[in-house]
């Protein structure tokens, strides 16, 4: 756990320069106690029981924005602050996405990739899907409950979830070729999270 925490501390040293935060070696120690302290909770013991999710990785970005906000950063700033520490990581992560983009079959990729995601996330309990309609040229789900949300929840600070609503709308604005993605709204501030995923060229 101490190599997990010192990794999330270095994304939580870019944050903070990102923030201008002048002593930013005290920031990273208190943030590395307040993770330590999260990580030895009854809440992530209760949380960390979701094969699909990442929770150490979700609980480093709770405490990030945690240690922004105690700082007096707006939900704004800390969006900005923490989309900022994992910029190298989101870069690679372009990287994989445009080239998926070039290719003919991006599309089935993407429609895989969804079906792949509900099987397992329903097996597993992490996301709650009221319906999940599979067409021949469009994907179609809402979900009522999602444990990313409640873990912000959990925590108190509910809307800075969508942290990761994002993923999805940041991935797809990669994927333009044969891919449309529309997001009528998310859990981080509405009681529905419901997405479109259409092969480009087949809207109804």
């Amino acid at each position: 756990m101490d190599k997990t925490i010192a990794r999330h501390a270095k994304v939580f040293r870019k944050a903070a320069s990102h923030a201008g935060f002048t002593d930013v070696d005290a920031y990273v120690a208190s943030f590395a106690k307040r993770l330590e302290g999260m990580y030895a909770s009854d809440l992530y013991r209760a949380h960390d029981v979701y094969p699909t999710m990442d929770v150490p990785r979700i609980y480093a970005v709770i405490a990030m924005c945690l240690e922004l906000r105690e700082h007096g950063l707006t939900d704004q700033q800390i969006f900005e602050s923490v989309n900022a520490g994992y910029a190298a990581r989101r870069r690679l992560f372009a990287v994989i996405l445009k080239a998926i983009d070039l290719l003919p079959n991006s599309y089935a990729i993407a429609r895989r990739w969804n079906i792949q995601d509900h099987d397992k996330r329903v097996v597993d309990g992490s996301i709650t899907y009221d319906t999940f309609e599979v067409r021949d040229h469009s994907i179609e789900y809402r979900i009522s409950a999602c444990k990313y949300v409640e873990m912000f929840e959990a925590w108190g600070i509910r809307p800075l979830c969508k942290l990761f609503c994002e993923t999805d709308t940041r991935s797809y604005s990669m994927l333009t070729r044969h891919v449309e993605f529309v997001r009528h709204s998310d859990l981080s501030d509405g009681d529905t999270c419901h997405d479109e995923i259409i092969e480009r060229g087949h809207r109804a």
